[in-house]
């Protein structure tokens, strides 16, 4: 059997660990909730702070709403993803179901591919978010990736253009539009005046304007 601790020994030492390796670990370690293996080596988060929490709900809401008001999609959170030789653990993902023309499926309660939206919040874990992981998300075909930092505070949202990430930009109001995701816009201003109905409320008004 794995040692169970296998996953903090390897953290600490900087090993390399095969993806079977670590989510053997993962099955082994049954108190261990986040740990990510991107490119080879295993990530444990810091302790989530209230910051990190709020703004990951509130992501997490937006998105779900969204998804509720178009078919084929699905909104998750914290799920672990098989994506080529690694296991990221985005903090909010947006996939569109294989029967809507997805890529991504669920094998064994796993799931397997890329998401086509992933979110990370970046508090602790700036270093993983922008250096690995985004070339991580990048390789694997995540069409937008969005990086929230509570702290500066920004949101930076990618779009994948002939396989590299290129940024968007914010109207003069601040509003942030999927070009994958149409009607997903962002009011980055409510998001950090912490505004959930405005941020809300701009989000409906995306999805209304696609279905005029």
């Amino acid at each position: 059997m794995t040692n169970p601790h296998l996953l903090v020994n390897r953290l600490i030492t900087g090993l390399a660990m095969s993806r079977e390796e670590f989510l053997q670990a993962w099955d082994d370690t049954p108190d261990l909730k986040n740990a990510e293996l991107i490119e080879g080596i295993v990530y444990v988060p810091s302790p989530v702070g209230p910051s990190h929490a709020y703004f990951d709900s509130l992501i997490h809401a937006w998105l779900v709403i969204y998804a509720s008001a178009n078919p084929g999609l699905e909104a998750g959170n914290n799920a672990t993803w098989i994506m080529l030789g690694s296991a990221p653990q985005p903090d909010a993902h947006l996939r569109r179901l294989p029967e809507f023309g997805g890529h991504s499926r669920i094998v064994e309660n796993r799931l397997l591919g890329a998401p086509e939206l992933a979110v990370e919040i970046c508090e602790t874990s700036h270093e993983v978010d922008f250096g690995p992981k985004l070339a991580l998300y990048q390789r694997a075909g995540v069409r937008e990736y969005i990086t929230l930092e509570t702290l500066i505070p920004r949101v930076q949202w990618r779009v994948l253009d002939n396989g590299s990430y290129r940024t968007l930009d914010p109207d003069t109001q601040g509003i942030l539009r999927s070009e994958f995701f149409p009607g997903l816009w962002l009011d980055t201003k409510a998001l950090f005046r912490r505004d959930s109905a405005a941020l809300i409320a701009c989000l409906q008004s995306g999805i209304a304007a696609t279905t005029r």
